[in-house]
């Protein structure tokens, strides 16, 4: 499910919280539409994980506001299957914490492989929908491609998100009922790429990892450059090592082994 899909079916979520409560007095309306907008009543939070150049995960966690959850249960309950099922088709595992709440960690080994299932698990939409939303040129893309120096790694990550059409879940106060983060973690440190755009965002830092705070109603652009340990190179260089340290100690260190002729017998 690609975030387009995603953002629609929140907005329906959010609309079938709302519709049934339109008939009662405006000022009650108002108090509860008030409530809704001065806290988040969707946290959705995108992780990509790197332990080395051949080992990671990619982590989405979604948590839905009882706020929402308490409209539409039936229907928050099919969304969250149709998630797991894409989840194991790409060899990840689902945790369903509660009914609204579900945490999905998809591996990868590569950076090939890391932008094939973001592109496989975000970006296959829906045909069988019609699309009547306004919320339709959202889109969505990760590039990942990575330098091999044998013990080590160079990867170039780019992450962008264009959520204008979001306007409308944002109030003047910066209040929104989407609280979307991405976020990055690396063993060796990241560098934010600042390429004086006015989308690029700043991240907050926390030990190894950035997290970026996403804005609806604007163009997202995230980019970054880390470096990774090649366990593979540094195994083969081990194993190379060991071999080299055989060869001397057998023909430096320990003494020659004495041959024997056999003798001839009449």
């Amino acid at each position: 499910m690609n975030v387009s899909t995603l953002v629609k079916k929140i907005s329906q979520l959010i609309k079938s919280a709302i519709l049934p409560i339109t008939k009662i007095k405006p000022i009650v309306f108002i108090v509860i539409f008030a409530s809704l907008m001065l806290s988040g009543c969707v946290n959705y939070d995108l992780g990509v994980n790197f332990n080395s150049t051949n080992n990671g995960q990619l982590v989405q966690h979604i948590q839905l506001s009882e706020k929402i959850t308490i409209f539409s249960s039936d229907y928050i309950s099919e969304w969250l299957k149709t998630l797991e099922n894409r989840a194991r088709k790409l060899s990840g595992s689902v945790e369903r914490v509660s009914p609204s709440e579900i945490i999905v960690k998809i591996p990868f080994t590569s950076a090939k492989e890391l932008q094939k299932k973001f592109t496989a698990f975000y970006q296959n939409s829906t045909t069988k929908e019609e699309d009547r939303s306004q919320i339709s040129n959202i889109t969505t893309n990760l590039m990942a491609e990575d330098t091999n120096f044998f013990l080590f790694s160079r990867n170039h990550l780019v992450y962008d998100l264009d959520l204008r059409s979001l306007a409308m879940f944002t109030t003047k106060a910066d209040n929104s009922l989407l609280n979307l983060d991405f976020s990055l973690n690396a063993p060796w440190g990241i560098k934010n790429i600042n390429n004086n755009s006015e989308n690029i965002l700043q991240p907050e830092k926390h030990g190894n990892q950035f997290i970026w705070q996403l804005k609806p109603g604007a163009i997202n652009h995230v980019e970054v450059v880390f470096w990774l340990p090649n366990f593979l190179g540094i195994g083969t260089l081990i194993i190379i090592g060991f071999v080299w340290l055989g060869i001397y100690l057998r023909y430096t260190v320990l003494p020659t082994p004495k041959t024997q002729t056999p003798g001839v017998h009449l």
